[in-house]
């Protein structure tokens, strides 16, 4: 659609922009969702998440598939609402997942509530808020009889926070089915949406050691974790402008009183171009170690880069468009920090990434999002089903 027409020749874009969402309601329905708490190596707990959402789904009239996990993730909904034209090819796909980071129990330490302009809770941000309220702005034009220009699918995922090792290839291939890809992950700190992203690469990484009595005989072994740490220092050495490199988990030995064995830990690389993140697989897997600890590097799940083309830019100047209505301005940029946009927007599918709600402390347990968000982020993913 051509942003420049939308006020003219776009009318039920414009009733949907005018959608009375309350936020008092939409925190309460989102409530339920937080509080399903979902981290992501919890298949039984990521699927009571996802029976929870199907229900949501299944009264709004969609056509509920579940399809089942791989690789000890949990299950995967596709949601299809009625149109129309039919279930024909060439609709739109909202693509979100509802898996978290945060283990079952950190609604202890991070409980929902509400203070003043922010809501907490565990995944409320990243990225439950945003998923609910695209749920809500298609269920707000179902009940207004509003109708949206293509078909529509949802599809909600199981493990986008470790890479989505086990669902890659479903969301390529739905995506292939589809016209136009809309990512409700949180929003840009200044409210606008991303169009691009960077470049990321996991590694498994693995130190042998020999063993020892670590009070009789500690110079008879050679610690794996010793050279671990010496390992961990020199990735995050290599970290330059262009790409980054960080070490986030680590495990190591059994025993206190045992020079350890093995010691395990996983690496992450991010890069604004695909050459740049290219260099740094080279380098993950040319480490080598001067010591008699063995070191093995294993590549892990990549996400590829995806640069903004015109057909992202032209998704992105309808929804300027439409927040202009909203009297609202809509920045863009290209973001760090994977998303399951990443492979749709490297397929060449137009895809508009960020649509979800404002907030911060994303992964800690200060996570949050802006009240004051929820209702125009809501009604412009509504006039988006509208006019895309």
């Amino acid at each position: 659609m051509d942003a420049e027409t939308l006020p003219d020749q776009q009318p039920e874009a414009l009733r949907a922009l005018a959608l009375p969402f309350a936020p008092e309601a939409l925190l309460a329905g989102l409530r339920p969702w937080v509080e399903c708490e979902s981290p992501t190596f919890d298949a039984t707990a990521v699927n009571r998440m996802m029976s929870l959402a199907s229900r949501d789904l299944a009264i709004l009239g969609a056509r509920i598939e579940r399809i089942p996990g791989r690789m000890g993730f949990g299950d995967c909904i596709r949601a299809r609402f009625p149109h129309p034209d039919g279930e024909m090819e060439g609709g739109i796909l909202v693509l979100a997942h509802l898996d978290t980071v945060h283990p079952v129990g950190t609604l202890g330490a991070l409980p929902y509530r509400v203070e003043g302009d922010r809501a907490f809770g565990p995944g409320i941000c990243d990225m439950k808020g945003g998923t609910f309220i695209a749920l809500q702005a298609m269920a707000a034009m179902v009940q207004a009889g509003i109708a949206t220009r293509r078909p529509v699918t949802f599809l909600l995922t199981s493990d986008e926070e470790v890479g989505s090792p086990s669902t890659r290839d479903l969301i390529e291939a739905e995506a292939a089915r589809h016209e136009v890809v809309l990512v409700p992950e949180p929003a840009r700190p200044d409210g606008g949406v991303v169009t691009g992203r960077y470049a990321i690469a996991r590694f498994n990484l693995r130190t042998t050691g020999r063993p020892s009595h670590a009070g009789s005989a500690l110079a008879d072994g050679r610690s794996a974790v010793r050279e671990m740490c010496k390992q961990i220092l020199a990735i995050e050495a290599m970290t330059t402008e262009a790409c980054t490199f960080s070490v986030g988990v680590i495990h190591g030995g059994q025993w206190v009183n045992c020079v350890a064995t093995h010691c395990d830990a996983e690496a992450l690389s991010m890069a604004k171009r695909q050459d740049d993140l290219d260099r740094a697989v080279e380098q993950m897997l040319g480490l080598g170690t001067q010591s008699d600890v063995g070191l093995e590097v294993k590549r892990g799940v990549t996400r590829p880069v995806w640069e903004p083309d015109a057909g992202t830019m032209r998704l992105y100047g309808t929804a300027k468009a439409l927040a202009a209505k909203l009297g609202l301005g809509l920045p863009h940029a290209s973001a760090g920090g994977g998303s399951d946009g990443n492979f749709t927007g490297a397929m060449g599918i137009p895809t508009l990434d960020g649509l979800g709600v404002q907030g911060a402390g994303i992964h800690t347990l200060q996570e949050h999002l802006l009240i004051e968000s929820l209702v125009p982020r809501a009604r412009m993913f509504a006039g988006l089903l509208a006019s895309v």
